[in-house]
C-alpha cells in the first residue's frame, strides 16, 4: 500500500483555486479518506524551499498555477515533451526514490474536454491571447487542428513568439490584429485564453452562425462573449470543462487510478461555482 499520500496546489494568489475541491471530491468518491489535497501561497522566490522540504515518501505530487509553471521546470529531475513544448509545468509527480517528474496536464484536458463535446477535427481554429494558456491551446490544436490556426495579439512581439511556438508544434500560425477578434468565431473553433472582460467588445459584433466556442474562464461566467455564441447557436465549453480535465489527469496520476472520477468532480467543481 502506498504512504505517498499528499497532494497539493500551489501558486499564488491561490485562495480562489478549486483544485483542493476536485481532488478532495475524487478522493470520496473513490472511498480514499486516507488522502490529503491541501493549498498553499507560494510565490516563485518561495518555490525551490517549498520543494526542498517535501517528503517523497509522503507526497504524491504538487498541481501548480500561476506563477510556478515555468519557475518549476529548473528544479525538476525530468519533464515531458508536451511541458517542453509550451514551456509550463502544471504537474509534479514525485517518485518513491525522491525523482521529481514535470508533465502538462493542460494540453490533453483540453483535447479531452473538446472531444468530449464531439469536437474531435477541424479544419481550422482561432486562438484569442497569447500568454500560457494561449500556448497550451495551441498544443492542443496541434493534435485537433487539420489546417491554419490564427492567433489574436495585441503585441508584435507576442505575435512572434506564437509563430515560432507554432513552428515547434508542426501547426500553421497565422497572427491577426486584435481588433479583428469578434471575426475569429467564423472558423469552426475558436479557444479564448484572454481575462476577464478583455473579449467583451467582440460579444456585439458575433457572426450570425459563430462556431464552437472554448472560453477557458469559469469566473465570471458566462462571459458577455460566451453568452452571446449560446444565444446565437453556438456550442460553448467554459474553464470549468478544462480544469475538471485537466484535474483527472493529475488525480490519475498522483493516485495511479484510472479513469479518474470526471463526473464526481465535475458535479463538486459546479456547486463550488453556485455556491459563489
Amino acid at each position: 500500500m502506498t504512504t505517498q499520500l499528499r497532494a497539493a496546489v500551489l501558486g499564488s494568489p491561490i485562495a480562489h483555486s478549486l483544485s483542493p475541491v476536485l481532488h478532495r471530491a475524487g478522493y470520496t468518491a473513490l472511498g480514499m479518506a486516507e488522502r490529503r489535497y491541501d493549498r498553499f501561497e507560494v510565490d516563485e522566490a518561495g518555490l525551490p524551499e517549498f520543494i526542498e522540504r517535501i517528503d517523497p515518501a509522503e507526497w504524491a505530487g504538487l498541481s501548480l498555477t500561476m506563477p510556478l509553471k515555468r519557475a518549476v521546470i529548473p528544479l525538476l529531475d525530468e519533464v515531458s515533451p508536451a511541458a517542453l513544448a509550451v514551456d509550463a509545468v502544471n504537474t509534479v509527480v514525485f517518485g518513491p526514490d525522491g525523482r521529481r517528474s514535470g508533465d502538462n496536464t493542460d494540453v490533453p484536458g483540453l483535447v479531452n474536454a473538446l472531444r468530449e463535446r464531439g469536437v474531435e477535427r477541424v479544419d481550422s481554429a482561432a486562438v484569442l491571447g497569447a500568454g500560457a494558456t494561449a500556448s497550451s491551446a495551441l498544443a492542443a490544436l496541434a493534435e485537433v487542428c487539420t489546417g491554419e490556426v490564427a492567433v489574436h495579439v495585441r503585441s508584435a512581439e507576442r505575435a512572434e513568439q506564437m509563430r515560432q511556438l507554432g513552428d515547434r508544434l508542426g501547426l500553421r500560425v497565422r497572427t491577426a490584429a486584435w481588433e479583428d477578434g469578434a471575426g475569429a468565431l467564423a472558423h469552426p473553433l475558436t479557444i479564448s485564453t484572454t481575462p476577464a472582460g478583455a473579449t467583451d467588445p467582440f460579444a456585439e459584433a458575433l457572426p450570425a452562425e459563430p462556431g464552437v466556442l472554448f472560453d477557458v474562464l469559469y469566473h465570471p461566467w458566462p462571459t458577455r462573449l460566451a453568452a452571446a455564441c449560446a444565444e446565437r447557436g453556438g456550442t460553448v465549453l467554459g474553464g470549468l470543462d478544462l480544469l475538471v480535465h485537466q484535474a483527472v489527469l493529475q488525480f490519475e496520476a498522483f493516485t495511479g487510478v484510472k479513469p479518474g472520477p470526471l463526473a464526481a468532480m465535475r458535479a463538486a467543481g459546479e456547486a463550488a461555482l453556485a455556491a459563489g
